[in-house]
Order: C-alpha cells, then structure tokens, then sequence
C-alpha cells in the first residue's frame, strides 16, 4: 500500500534546531563498522521514480533482496540498528532479521514538488540535464529540502553512531540518497561528493575507519553486479 506523503510534523523533524548535542564528543577512530543497508526495490525506485517521503511498500524482488542483505551481515555484532520511519526501510530491516529501532532523521530527502518524478521526465520540463544534487529541488505538498539540510540530518545521525562505533558495529536501514549523503559527510567530504558514489536496493555497504581515516570498506555489494547506474 502506498501511503501519501507525509510533512515535517509528522516524522518530528524539528528535532534538528530542538534536539541537544551529546555531552561528549566523537570518540576518535572508533573500531566498529557502520553498515548501511539501503531498502529492497520498490515499484517506484524499479521505475526511477524519486521517492522521498512518499510511503511505497517493498515488490516482490525487494524482499528477495531484503533476505539477502540479512545473510550479508549475519555475521556482524551489532551495538545498535536504527531504521528509517518509512515501511520499505523497516520492513527490509524485519526480512533482514535485524531488530531495528526507528530514528525519523533517516528518512529520505524530502523531494517537495518533484516527489514521483523521474529524472527524464524533469529534464525534459526543464530543457537541461537536471540533477537534484545540482539545482536542487522546488516545493511541493512537502516543502522540500537542500541537499546541505540532508547532510545536517546526517550529521545528526553521526553524532549518536559514532560512540555506538567504539561498543560494537551499527547497522542503519534507509534510502539511498540519504545513505550516499550519510557517507559523504562520514568521509569529511562535501554533501555533493554523494552524487559521485551510487547505491542499489536491497544493498550493503561498510564503512569504518583504516590508518585513523573515515574510509569505505566495501561499497553496494549485493545479490548480482550492477549492470547501470541507479537511477533513484
């Protein structure tokens, strides 16, 4: 069942000016693993749609891919699991066999008023090669958001995982936009470097640190090699 788009409101996003910081800050080259599991397909992402925070159920394959990824990290110690609010991040971290608790800052990039689209059908309303990390997005039914507010989110994010990185490993099930944002900000690089590292449904990637530097470990690895980039 897809569910409409939410707001702001309803995932309690003003945490991000409300919440407070830790009491301490980033251990320094924690040992654990940052596992980042983007969602099974859905019929949206198969068509290339965008799809923030639209709320689109997993297909058939993307439970195939959900127990796959599941047998990927079986053999990790995880100290904590978070999971985006949205049923397609919570239900492939369920297949997955992972008990995950949900966070609301994974949700995806909120893509306001191009929430549904595919990239060709904006590029051709436009008449230029549009890109989101690019020229942004507009409003919608959602406000929408800058890829600079996704990195602040993630940033976010990093301030509770990392800490959880010097107990044991970390799991996060999200989306992927959000996820190549996520590792950007990870590497210390900036938000649009994600626009360069592309993630497939239903895949697994690492990240730790090697020689006290952020570093991928392993990036989209899944049931089968890509064949094209992913489209959303």
């Amino acid at each position: 069942m897809v569910r409409p788009c939410a707001s702001y409101r309803d995932y309690g996003w003003r945490v991000l000016t409300n919440d407070p910081l830790p009491e301490h800050p980033a251990p320094d080259n924690p040992s654990g693993k940052l596992v980042l599991l983007r969602h099974g397909e859905t019929e949206w992402s198969k068509e290339g749609r965008h799809t923030g925070l639209t709320d689109v159920p997993l297909t058939a394959r993307g439970e195939e891919l959900a127990r796959g990824a599941g047998r990927l990290v079986a053999g990790y110690d995880f100290s904590l699991v978070l999971s985006s609010p949205l049923q397609r991040a919570q239900r492939t971290a369920e297949l997955a066999g992972l008990h995950a608790e949900v966070d609301s800052l994974l949700v995806e990039w909120d893509y306001g008023g191009y929430e549904g689209r595919t990239s060709r059908d904006i590029r051709s309303e436009l008449g230029y090669n549009w890109s989101a990390f690019t020229h942004g997005v507009i409003r919608g039914r959602t406000p929408g958001e800058t890829v600079e507010e996704v990195a602040a989110r993630a940033s976010r994010v990093l301030t509770r995982v990392l800490p959880a990185m010097a107990e044991g490993d970390v799991a996060l099930i999200a989306h992927g936009h959000f996820l190549r944002i996520l590792t950007a900000v990870f590497l210390r690089m900036a938000p649009r470097f994600a626009a360069q590292i592309t993630l497939d449904a239903g895949s697994v990637s690492v990240l730790s640190f090697y020689r006290e530097q952020p570093a991928i470990l392993s990036w989209n690895y899944g049931l089968e090699l890509p064949m094209v980039p992913s489209e959303s």
